[in-house]
């Protein structure tokens, strides 16, 4: 099976109903993206297909044929959104952060407190109480 994974094309052999982000763990060692609850419930696995935000651990690989995929990976560890994060203290565990970081990638410019709140409410953290969260999301934006 193909698709294009971080601006590559890759092949994996798995077998077609494996989850997502099993594939991109195990066959791909792309570790960025966390299993946080299995269930979909926590957004720590969220990768991009095709622009838009999903839970990894509740995609079969098989969805994902001659799609776009990004992980946290695919920004190159550089992004500014990355360095809010760490400058802001978004980050602690960091078990949520590249699911937080994926899922505010899909904002709109110009977003509300409560349009952060929004695109990141199927995020959970368990360290930070949000707010530096939102804070470093809003001063991407501001910044872009």
């Amino acid at each position: 099976m193909q698709f294009n994974l971080n601006g590559a094309d890759v092949e994996v052999h798995s077998h077609p109903m494996s989850r997502l982000l099993d594939v991109l763990r195990e066959e791909l060692k792309l570790t960025g993206s966390k299993e946080g609850c299995g269930e979909g419930e926590c957004g720590a696995c969220t990768v991009l297909v095709d622009g838009e935000p999903v839970c990894s651990c509740l995609v079969p690989v098989a969805q994902v044929a001659g799609a776009q995929v990004v992980t946290i990976e695919g920004l190159g560890g550089d992004h500014p959104l990355q360095k809010l994060f760490m400058n802001e203290v978004g980050a602690q565990c960091g078990i949520c952060t590249p699911g937080m970081i994926m899922a505010a990638l899909t904002l709109p410019d110009n977003p509300t407190l409560d349009d952060v709140k929004t695109a990141l409410a199927g995020n959970l953290c368990r360290c930070t109480g949000y707010s530096a969260i939102y804070r470093a999301v809003l001063k991407w934006k501001e910044a872009e």
